[in-house]
């Protein structure tokens, strides 16, 4: 059941990544991941107020962390993003994001089984491979983008580890509460590197679907965690870049890259290794 869910929540995270892509180009990347944290919000927010849950200061306090975590990754994502950078900043923050929780997995005593760990040492090159675009000027994949794809990759994966502590008997709350820090935490971000934030156009409102799609793929993935290991969790979610690169193609007419084909085929076999370990 873990890996389905995380498998259901790596879609719904390429299915929103792919809508944010589309709603940035005319709405502003800044203002797009603002209204997306705006949108989950409120959506996790009427989730936990009709299903409950207890949680404690501790609970709040990790959904604290994730919040900021979320926000500090989405943030440094979009600026190496929209400055042409995705060459770089995809790959590596894909892989920083599977990194984080592997190793805060095992530091807490998960221990996969031997045909797992196949699959999670498939999965970090096919990750990078399927986010990987050719870049034609040198220039372009030097300087901030690889810190951006550092700084990105240690929010997500920081985010994915800090939700894995909280219990199934907290409830939602605590995820509402990681979309508004994130909120926060973008536009602290955006003040700092002097970028507008503020949405000025009905395109911006396109985030609030991104946000709908990335409070539910977070949902899933920490049910996903409480129902199995972190570590099989954030891989399998980690591979979420092979559903935007496919819907790319075929809503887009997007051309697939060779080397995002062989990340597609490694995507499969890092799956079916996990699931049958």
């Amino acid at each position: 059941m873990s890996v389905l869910l995380s498998l259901l929540a790596a879609a719904s995270y390429g299915l929103g990544d792919f809508n944010g892509g589309v709603f940035s180009k005319r709405g502003g990347p800044w203002a797009v991941s603002l209204m997306a944290q705006v949108g989950g919000s409120v959506l996790v927010v009427l989730v936990a107020l009709v299903l409950g849950g207890s949680p404690t200061a501790t609970d709040l306090g990790w959904a604290f962390v994730a919040g900021v975590a979320n926000g500090f990754g989405t943030a440094f994502l979009y600026r190496g993003l929209a400055s042409g950078r995705m060459g770089v900043v995809a790959p590596v923050s894909g892989v920083g994001a599977v990194l984080v929780p592997v190793v805060v997995g095992l530091a807490t005593g998960e221990r996969p089984a031997p045909l797992v760990w196949v699959g999670v040492l498939i999965a970090l090159p096919a990750i990078w491979l399927v986010s990987r675009e050719p870049v034609d000027d040198p220039a372009v994949g030097s300087g901030s983008g690889l810190t951006d794809g550092v700084l990105a990759g240690l929010g997500f994966g920081t985010l994915f580890a800090a939700l894995a502590q909280i219990p199934e008997e907290a409830g939602f709350m605590p995820l509402a509460l990681n979309q508004l820090v994130a909120g926060f935490a973008i536009v602290a971000v955006a003040m700092t590197l002097r970028q507008d934030w503020v949405p000025r156009n009905r395109y911006a409102l396109g985030g609030i679907i991104s946000g709908a799609l990335g409070a539910l793929a977070t949902g899933l993935f920490q049910v996903a965690t409480q129902q199995g290991y972190l570590t099989v969790a954030a891989v399998i979610t980690s591979l979420y870049p092979a559903f935007t690169v496919l819907l790319a193609a075929l809503v887009l007419r997007e051309h697939v890259h060779r080397t995002q084909a062989y990340g597609l085929a490694l995507c499969a076999g890092a799956v079916v290794l996990v699931a049958t370990g």
